[in-house]
């Protein structure tokens, strides 16, 4: 399951799953996705690793972005993982 979690500028949403437990330890991946023409660019990131999986379509320098954003980010994302998304009233 994905979940919301915000709408960068240039369209891109960011969304993440759930807990994932491998080996027990708990992961998460966050998709990063762009509309274009003919499309969408596409990256995702596990973390707490900050492993690459996909990188699609996103210059190097989007992807310095992204890795910047996830380090501020990665306690809320966990955090709402576990909790099932974002609760928005």
């Amino acid at each position: 399951m994905m979940y919301p979690y915000m709408i960068l500028n240039d369209d891109i949403e960011v969304v993440h799953s759930q807990i994932i437990e491998k080996s027990g330890e708990k992961e998460i991946e966050v998709h990063f996705e762009r509309p274009t023409d003919e499309g969408f660019d596409t990256a995702r990131c596990s973390l707490p690793s900050y492993n690459w999986i996909i990188k699609e379509g996103f210059s190097d320098s989007d992807i310095d972005f992204f890795e910047r954003f996830l380090h501020s980010n990665a306690h809320l994302l966990f955090k709402y993982a576990e909790n099932g998304g974002i609760k928005i009233a």
